[in-house]
């Protein structure tokens, strides 16, 4: 009989409606062993964030010479050469020149945020609107709940978070024949949003994804930032989840063909070793903090700003990457036949897909939305045949790691199958 710890307070977890968590005692691969002997396949790479596969050996390796050598330097003094490495190959692969090192990915939004605010501060053209979009979630700390969908979660901070204009996001899904119209109301609220001076638009590029894994197109994310360019607002680019490889391409706004002004990375940056937060930006943003006046610098930091742990992780993750692209470049046609099976199901609809990512929603005659309770019941009946998922409502999702085997995903699309029949 499982029971709670008495000291031990779990994330986003109901405790009086929620079974206690098991208790893993390993990781290899796709798989987490269970105290009891028993292997889950984890197709949600633990929240995203396990990009290789759990205890992978060229990361661990990495991360345990890296602490032989050095575990920890207070950056504000001192530079290493795993940031600096670091710091060159993402500035290289994402053409944004200055990066900016935090611990996760609701620091790496707050920091878009405030340089994004203090920017046209320093230049002595303030500006104070901020645009987001309906179902989004960029975090929980205040920064990123203000610009995140406003809602349950939220509630008891509302009169604490700074306002935000919205625009409706355009979610589709396979067949969806309304998708242009929707793409035009929403580039018609932009439109009219930023006749108001605006200091950025926050996005999440191809997918929203604790908003529902609800997808955009590309054609519509190049509309937006023609827009917001044209408007003269910078652009921030949320990749904490879409980024290395989880859409098909290194980044989704390289995908989506858009040029951002700030990037947020984090998740599986490291691997899902160790946490770590980045954010991007241009080298025209970064000089209009250069000065010898202290008003205009970025006063903000982190005690373990670029660790060099987490830097010695993350170069090693990119290592893997860009040994082999084809793992998340081709991982889109591993998943499309189970989907297009999937697509004759009545229990089944909205069907999604993206680079790693593949999403559906469960049919369901309440309100679909995060509280649904179907997910909670779908997920115990993929459980039982040996699956981990965790649905986000009635929206159920895959978004394995990259080493997943092709065994191992067809076993989760049958877990799926046996659990859409006792659904």
């Amino acid at each position: 009989m499982l029971s709670w710890n008495s000291n031990l307070w779990p994330p986003f977890t109901s405790i009086a409606s929620a079974s206690p968590p098991q208790k893993v005692i390993a990781g290899n691969g796709a798989l987490i062993e269970l105290e009891n002997g028993q292997k889950l396949i984890d197709a949600i790479s633990s929240w995203w964030v396990t990009l290789h596969g759990h205890a992978n050996p060229f990361i661990a390796d990495a991360i345990a010479s890296q602490a032989k050598q050095l575990e920890q330097v207070i950056f504000a003094d001192f530079v290493h050469p795993q940031a600096e490495t670091l710091a060159k190959r993402l500035s290289e692969l994402t053409t944004l020149e200055r990066l900016f090192f935090s611990d996760n990915g609701s620091t790496a939004v707050e920091v878009a945020i405030k340089i994004a605010c203090q920017w046209w501060m320093n230049i002595e053209e303030p500006r104070h609107q901020i645009i987001a979009f309906e179902g989004a979630y960029h975090g929980d700390t205040f920064g990123a709940m203000a610009v995140g969908e406003r809602n349950l979660f939220n509630a008891p901070f509302e009169d604490m978070l700074f306002p935000v204009s919205r625009v409706p996001w355009p979610a589709t899904w396979w067949n969806n024949e309304q998708i242009d119209k929707q793409e035009s109301n929403c580039l018609e609220k932009l439109d009219i949003l930023l006749e108001t001076p605006t200091a950025a638009v926050i996005v999440e590029p191809i997918v929203q994804g604790a908003g529902g894994m609800a997808m955009v197109r590309k054609e519509f994310l190049r509309a937006v930032e023609q827009r917001v360019h044209q408007a003269g607002a910078l652009l921030i680019a949320d990749e904490v989840l879409t980024g290395f490889g989880r859409c098909g391409s290194l980044f989704a706004f390289q995908k989506a063909s858009i040029k951002p002004d700030l990037i947020a990375l984090s998740k599986g940056l490291t691997g899902g070793f160790l946490p770590m937060g980045v954010t991007l930006a241009t080298e025209k943003i970064f000089q209009a903090f250069v000065s010898e006046d202290p008003r205009l610098t970025f006063w903000h930091g982190h005690s373990f700003t670029a660790n060099p742990l987490g830097c010695a992780a993350a170069n090693a993750s990119l290592d893997l990457l860009l040994k082999d692209p084809k793992c998340y470049e081709e991982f889109e046609a591993r998943h499309l036949p189970y989907l297009q099976e999937l697509s004759k199901n009545p229990k089944v609809s909205k069907i999604r897909l993206n680079g790693t990512i593949a999403a559906f929603d469960l049919k369901v005659k309440e309100p679909s939305g995060y509280l649904n309770t179907a997910g909670k019941i779908f997920k115990s009946h993929v459980l039982e045949q040996g699956v981990f998922i965790r649905p986000l409502g009635n929206v159920v999702y895959l978004l394995p790691p990259l080493c997943i085997t092709d065994q191992q995903l067809k076993k989760c699309y049958s877990a799926i199958n046996i659990g859409l029949n006792k659904f």
